[in-house]
């Protein structure tokens, strides 16, 4: 049984130039979350009394503006953040597909890298030896999985790192649309691949600008301003709140 449990979390980041302080408070208090003013040292508030209940089968959509807090609230559900405050608990295996150069090494082979990123994923060496075939078939990479990464181009090292995640079975996964420098046929292509990875998941959390991806792969949203959740419910219902007339 996956679960996810997080209760009035808030994610502070310190920042330490304090020569800093007045262009922060230009820049960041806009684009996201806010500036702590209590302390003699200016802390960003990234994530702030954040409480969210998932389990077996929901399906949530994160909704917002570039630098509302998505990103950070799926890294908090990952483990990569711990709250500064509150609670985050998640019973289940996570597997994170946001940060696609996690867990490869520029040093050796396509196909090392595939059980490599595999492994990383929580999938056992037995599972991926069984799955390299199709991975390599997916990338259209060819002869290039014998040479060493750092020979890719970035393309190719997206197409690798896809073909990888698209073939795991996690119990939760916390996925972000945004896929990187390949071309457009084999962005469609991928996209195929993560619907269908979404469905395999027990549960999902799914951080898109694309209503049409939102509404194939989720019924419930939450909507993220300022590091904080705006509105919550059905997908339809938030994504009409987040699209009317509202400030910023």
């Amino acid at each position: 049984m996956v679960s996810i449990e997080v209760r009035n979390a808030s994610v502070d980041f310190p920042v330490f130039d304090a020569k800093t302080r007045s262009l922060k408070k230009q820049v960041l208090g806009k684009a996201g979350g806010a500036i702590g003013t209590g302390s003699k040292v200016p802390v960003i508030e990234a994530l702030r009394d954040i409480t969210l209940s998932m389990g077996d089968g929901d399906r949530v959509g994160l909704v917002g503006h570039n630098g509302a807090g998505k990103s950070t609230l799926l890294r908090l559900l990952s483990g990569i953040y711990e709250p500064t405050r509150g609670t985050a608990r998640v019973a289940g295996r996570i597997a994170p597909v946001f940060d696609l150069g996690v867990g490869l090494d520029p040093e050796v082979s396509g196909h090392e890298n595939i059980l490599i990123r595999g492994l990383f994923l929580g999938m056992s060496r037995k599972q991926m030896e069984q799955r390299v075939d199709d991975i390599a078939e997916f990338t259209e990479l060819g002869d290039y999985l014998r040479l060493p990464l750092r020979t890719y181009s970035a393309g190719m090292r997206v197409r690798l790192a896809l073909g990888v995640v698209t073939t795991i079975d996690p119990e939760i996964l916390v996925l972000d649309e945004g896929l990187g420098a390949v071309d457009a046929a084999f962005l469609d292509k991928a996209r195929g691949r993560l619907v269908d990875l979404a469905r395999r998941a027990g549960a999902l959390v799914f951080a898109s600008h694309s209503d049409e991806l939102l509404r194939a792969l989720c019924t419930s949203a939450l909507w993220m301003d300022e590091g904080r959740i705006r509105a919550s419910g059905s997908l339809d219902e938030v994504l009409a709140a987040y699209h009317g007339p509202h400030p910023g």
